[in-house]
């Protein structure tokens, strides 16, 4: 069977602990983003679950903005954020 080369850009830290990670495994890149793709073609379709970090939500960013105004307008209180 023909091989051919993917080229892809993604960020170097998560490379990097992709590539720890994929050693552990006894894995090396190549052969991970292949399983990958081969259970892609497989399943015909992605092989976990994508959803959307609901941080994002549009609910969550209004509940946000009226906080910030609240904070604005000297009402409420602000908290630190103990998980930083």
């Amino acid at each position: 069977m023909a091989t051919t080369s993917v080229t892809i850009r993604m960020d170097e830290n998560l490379k990097r602990q992709a590539e720890i990670l994929f050693e552990d495994m006894g894995l090396n890149m190549t052969t991970a983003i292949t399983m990958f793709t081969k259970a892609v073609v497989r399943q015909n379709k992605i092989p976990f679950e994508i959803s959307a970090d609901p941080f994002y939500s549009e609910e969550n960013q209004r509940h946000l903005r009226k906080a910030v105004a609240d904070l604005e307008a000297g009402k409420g209180q602000a908290h630190e954020n103990r998980n930083l």
